[in-house]
């Protein structure tokens, strides 16, 4: 059992609130949510990712119905995207115990500098919808989409909505509202598939995780309204944000691997 003192649970809270209003706006709450966890002393690595989707999944349900009432997202691209992600989430999950995370930063780190130059170089990327394809071709695409960005929140997870509005926006031509909406929707089912195997195993602090939960609810609340007032736009300058703290974070974090 973990003993922790008033100070420290009520920054973990703040913590769920901030990754809360992040995730909903435009995903990566888990960079500020996952490495305050990390920092709690006596806990495994795992049992704070475990406890992180806990408190993630509370965030994008709430999130994802706010997008879903108001932005009215497409189901037929995010039923299987989301059916896929929930595979691919359970087998990353299963992986997150045995595979160093220290050999996936460098590999994330490109991919991320990446999708800033992208953004920052295309500025009208993502302000309209223009689909790239339609019927099995799109949704086959978003399943796959899915299935990848799944494993990958299973296995690590911070950065996953973040990579899951990108994905919607430069491979399938969605606007970044609509994307995040869909993210969302996605982002539930790869916290449901990684708490389907961390839950039997019991990695999950509960106290901790629900709490988290609960102001990761309000956050997620307050997130996705102010993303549907204030539009496509909007999201686009917290994206840019997100993905500039994601590579400073990475780029931190493999320095240090290599001293």
């Amino acid at each position: 059992m973990l003993e922790l003192d008033a100070l420290t649970i009520v920054l973990l809270v703040l913590a769920g609130l901030a990754a809360g209003w992040v995730d909903a706006v435009v995903g990566g709450g888990g960079l500020i949510q996952l490495p305050a966890l990390l920092l709690v002393p006596g806990i495994s690595p795992v049992q704070a990712l475990a406890t992180n989707k806990v408190g993630s999944i509370m965030g994008t349900s709430i999130s994802a119905l706010t997008y879903y009432r108001r932005v009215g997202p497409d189901l037929t691209t995010a039923g299987p995207m989301a059916v896929a992600a929930l595979a691919g989430a359970v087998a990353g999950a299963a992986l997150a115990a045995q595979i160093p995370s220290e050999l996936f930063r460098p590999i994330i780190l490109v991919i991320l500098v990446g999708v800033a130059a992208y953004t920052i170089l295309r500025p009208r990327v993502g302000h309209t919808t223009d689909l790239r394809w339609e019927g099995n071709r799109h949704r086959g695409t978003a399943a796959l989409i899915g299935l990848v960005i799944g494993a990958y929140d299973g296995l690590l997870g911070p950065g996953t909505g973040t990579f899951l509005v990108i994905s919607l926006v430069s491979i399938l031509g969605y606007a970044f509202l609509p994307a995040s909406a869909l993210a969302k929707i996605v982002n539930f089912a790869t916290n449901l598939g990684a708490l389907i195997f961390f839950v039997p195993h019991g990695a999950v602090i509960w106290g901790l995780g629900l709490a988290m939960g609960m102001a990761n609810l309000v956050g997620g609340y307050v997130g996705a309204r102010m993303a549907v007032a204030k539009g496509s736009a909007f999201v686009r300058v917290v994206f840019v944000v997100v993905v500039g703290a994601l590579i400073c974070k990475l780029g931190y974090d493999a320095l240090n691997d290599l001293v």
